[in-house]
């Protein structure tokens, strides 16, 4: 779980060079400013801290940070990390067709969606998934994406601060490859921390909603999650999101657990092309905060979409699930609903 992740990192970088490291670029920046007082008017900031619209714990069993973090470090490795180098293609990006709706899936949370003549990179780690890459290494094999890889695109998608979904090298390079940020409230400190003027940032509230260019739209939805780059949580929101072209709807779920959320946008955005829900790193001590398996169908069938994209798996083990539990679950799922099940790398139309 990234929380636990997080802990751990610092910890081991505490005892290596002492708690300085964690004040290098690559933490980020916590609102501050103008984007602080925007902050404390929002609905959903209370205490200090963003709040989940439905009572959520991060740890369901109500175990300590400690104990929790202990569990982890001793849980059963068997199968969490596969033994042999996963299954990749190698696409050349920059010939895809900008006129063809597709996506490109680099394992995890990280792919490229294109439709209607618009591209979007969504929460791409290429480099970093944890602040020290040997706590969260990605598995063998599946590390081969990189930003000069990606082609031109046209917005940066980002749905919380998390190091698993928001990749500082990388965001770094990507730069001159797009226009604008699309993040939730709060990440932009971030951003502008990292060098990107605020010009370039898009940053919503939940229902806020923005005007893209091509007549598309992104408005920023509910999530249950919550966020944080160091032991300092929910002072930047998390998001999922629904973009808009004149012709379709496309749903980013972001990281969340299951909750009412999914059945208020299903019967608010209906229909919806496609939604892209998480499936992995779940754990029961964790599960308010993400999505388990028998809930992922309930989800997928609250939204209504006619296409399903499962992503956050088969680059991290960040619980204790098997490697390939995800996909199983993926596909029997398909059995009910057209689900996408694409290989890291393979380039999808839809």
């Amino acid at each position: 779980m990234t929380g636990l992740i997080i802990f751990l990192s610092v910890t081991v970088v505490a005892g290596l060079s002492g708690f300085g490291y964690m004040h290098t670029p690559k933490f980020g920046k916590l609102p501050q400013g103008e984007r602080l007082e925007r902050i404390e008017k929002s609905p959903h900031y209370q205490d200090g801290e963003f709040q989940n619209i439905e009572p959520t714990n991060v740890m369901v069993k109500k175990k300590s940070f400690i104990k929790g973090w202990l569990d982890f470090l001793t849980r059963d490795k068997t199968d969490v990390v596969p033994t042999e180098k996963a299954e990749v293609i190698i696409s050349d990006l920059s010939q895809l067709d900008k006129s063809k709706n597709l996506l490109v899936w680099f394992g995890h949370s990280s792919y490229l969606l294109q439709f209607d003549g618009m591209r979007f990179l969504v929460d791409p780690v290429f480099y970093e998934g944890s602040p020290v890459s040997f706590v969260n290494k990605a598995f063998e094999g599946t590390d081969v994406y990189k930003p000069k890889d990606m082609p031109d695109f046209d917005y940066l998608v980002i749905s919380h601060d998390h190091w698993d979904h928001l990749d500082y090298k990388a965001v770094k390079e990507l730069s001159p490859k797009f226009k604008k940020v699309i993040c939730p409230l709060g990440v932009g400190e971030h951003f502008e921390h990292w060098g990107y003027p605020k010009e370039r940032l898009i940053e919503l509230d939940w229902e806020e909603n923005s005007p893209l260019e091509n007549n598309f739209k992104v408005t920023a939805l509910t999530a249950r999650h919550f966020s944080g780059r160091s032991l300092t949580r929910n002072k930047s929101l998390w998001a999922s999101y629904m973009l808009e072209s004149p012709t379709q709807k496309i749903y980013i779920g972001g990281d969340t657990g299951y909750g009412k959320h999914f059945k208020e946008i299903g019967d608010k955005f209906s229909p919806i092309k496609l939604a892209i829900l998480e499936n992995g790193q779940y754990n029961e001590d964790w599960a308010l905060i993400h999505t388990m398996p028998h809930e992922l169908p309930l989800a997928a069938k609250d939204l209504k979409a006619e296409k399903i994209l499962t992503v956050h798996h088969s680059k991290f083990a960040l619980s204790t699930h098997h490697y390939n539990e995800p996909l199983e679950t993926a596909q029997k799922m398909k059995k009910e609903m057209d689900v996408l099940l694409p290989k890291i790398g393979e380039i999808v139309e839809f």
